[in-house]
């Protein structure tokens, strides 16, 4: 075992065990330099013949939980690989298994069963939904750990497996007996969604019974037989649940959902009615209204889901600590919500912290644009022109480091300033704003103008393409960007702008596009506006990294001699 007090992999100290199993145990770690306590699940290599097969397991484990993100499940932080022992670090979570409510207090209130058992369809639902589905298999009160605030998580995935569309049955037949659905054993199919129905269903029975469906005789009655004060309703929703044939359950989790959220309309109660002739007709009646209303509800059922879980991956991003954390968080979110403009708004601003914009990060939130790209323009046009193409545009222009950018300091990226192009011309046509729409016209004609200049040496002679040029870099300069961008954005501006006039410097001048007078002047301009920036933001590092930058190039300009100017 660990011992109490130590620290692994210099930065978790194990503070105290907090739960141990057949093969392994559990501890509670402090990360000291992040403030932010850890469990830590240790299996230890000694005295176990079946190391290698139950390592594998683990990794499967392990690999599977670090794809997901979902506030009902915990995140796998590091994996460590030791000589004598196997480490799993994972979000701590404070409470207890159902089981051990069950244990102490039996059967549960049917409200909270019902809030439970709608958290975890949430959860399944968002597993199903993976490409390809994740099916857990082994829903029961021991894998479910209730927190201090009354909210649910799942655990243990060592018997998930992803479904393969090709199968017709599982090669392998695991899961609880008693909460296992019949397709789990016995060769009766491949497991599916339905599976996991099968499985919540039998949890909810042991939940709001206290009978325990993996002890003899194994059979579920009618959960009003344990307690006649029980929901018929909730009965009802139980028994579909736990069909034999998959094909008489809930087909999906939202269906379940929904259910489960109306479970008071199935109450025997509700169902009566005055007369039999009322009852002829109204059965008749009731069930168009009710079709309607169900299939309002469902959508509408839906759509609350989809947008608890789309805010949840957002606010995970907002607050993870590691930028591929966040990255995989607000991917997420576009999974669930393509044709929102916020999850790419959230992963460009996350990408563009460090006042750069990678080849990689580019990569990857050019695929995720490019992929819903139709649906962004035809549901939210102006917000995806300002918020994603307009902003795209301008980090590619000004801040772009291509792989193949051997040096740091270089100020901007021809690869950048060339495919900024394509942004900015969407944000001209579909900009909410004149300011934003004026913006990208000028820096996309600067971008068509640098292109044409690539091809030509400084020396050479001004072309009719690029004689507005000047004229565009001095307009989108000279304002006090930072009014109406913010600090960052404008000191990315001026730092392009001093490092392309002081690069040009000759060639404005030779090609009398402007004088050495216009220059000093727009130098002048610039280094007032770089200074108050200066002076407001006097803690913040990255910017003054940023303005020194500004200050160099306005300072080297200065420095070349104007007798060279022939």
């Amino acid at each position: 075992m660990l011992e109490i007090g130590s620290v692994i992999d210099g930065k978790y100290k194990i503070l105290n065990v907090v739960g141990k199993g057949g093969m392994s145990v559990v501890y509670l770690a402090m990360n000291e330099r992040a403030n932010k306590q850890w469990a830590i699940k240790e299996v230890r290599k000694d005295g176990m013949q079946s190391f290698e097969v139950v390592k594998q397991n683990l990794v499967a484990e392990t690999d599977l939980l670090k794809k997901l993100n979902h506030p009902h499940l915990p995140s796998i932080i590091d994996v460590i690989d030791c000589d004598d022992t196997f480490l799993i670090v994972m979000d701590y979570i404070e409470g207890n298994p159902l089981s051990k409510a069950l244990e102490t207090s039996g059967a549960q209130n049917q409200d909270d069963v019902i809030e439970w058992a709608k958290q975890l369809c949430d959860v399944l639902g968002y597993l199903h939904s993976r490409k390809p589905p994740i099916i857990y298999r082994d829903m029961k009160p021991s894998n479910v750990m209730l927190k201090p605030d009354g909210n649910v998580m799942l655990i243990d995935f060592g018997t998930a497996r992803e479904f393969k569309y090709s199968s017709v049955a599982d090669t392998t037949c695991l899961g609880t007996q008693g909460y296992a659905a019949p397709e789990q054993f016995g060769g009766h199919g491949q497991t599916d969604a339905r599976t996991d129905i099968y499985c919540l269903g039998a949890t909810m029975y042991h939940l709001v019974t206290g009978h325990n469906p993996a002890t003899p005789p194994y059979e579920m009655y009618p959960i009003r037989q344990w307690n006649p004060m029980l929901s018929s309703g909730l009965e009802e929703i139980i028994l579909k649940c736990t069909q034999r044939n998959p094909e008489d359950r809930y087909q999906s989790c939202a269906e379940l959902l929904y259910a489960l959220d109306h479970y008071k309309d199935l109450d025997i109660e509700n169902k009566k009615v005055q007369s039999f002739k009322w009852k002829t007709f109204l059965a008749s009646f009731i069930m168009t209204i009710v079709m309607l209303v169900g299939t309002i509800g469902f959508s509408a059922g839906l759509t609350v889901q989809t947008s608890s879980t789309y805010e949840s991956y957002i606010a995970n991003g907002d607050s993870a600590v590691s930028q591929d954390a966040a990255e995989k968080y607000y991917l997420d979110a576009i999974n669930v919500d393509p044709a929102n403009p916020l999850a790419y708004q959230k992963l460009l601003e996350r990408c563009t912290s460090d006042s750069k914009l990678s080849e990689d990060e580019y990569n990857t939130i050019k695929d995720a644009i490019y992929e819903h790209e139709d649906e962004l323009k035809s549901k939210y046009p102006s917000e995806y022109a300002d918020n994603v193409a307009y902003k795209l545009g301008q980090a590619l222009y000004f801040s772009y480091v291509p792989s193949s950018q051997k040096s740091e300091s270089e100020n901007f990226s021809m690869a950048g300033i060339t495919v900024s192009q394509r942004w900015l011309d969407i944000a001209q046509k579909m900009g909410s704003t004149e300011q934003i729409k004026h913006r990208a016209e000028l820096l996309s004609s600067m971008s068509k103008a640098y292109q044409n200049m690539s091809g030509k040496s400084l020396e050479g002679d001004p072309v009719e393409e690029v004689k507005e040029y000047w004229n565009n870099l001095v307009e989108i300069a000279s304002p006090n960007i930072a009014k109406d961008e913010n600090n960052q954005i404008a000191l990315l501006i001026y730092r392009n702008v001093t490092s392309q006039i002081y690069t040009k410097y000759y060639w404005f001048i030779k090609n009398s596009l402007a004088t050495a007078k216009d220059i000093s002047n727009e130098l002048d301009n610039i280094e007032k506006y770089v200074n108050e920036i200066k002076v407001a933001v006097p803690d913040d590092e990255e910017l003054q990294i940023l303005v020194n930058e500004c200050l160099d190039n306005i300072e080297n300009t200065r420095s070349l001699d104007n007798s060279e100017v022939k």
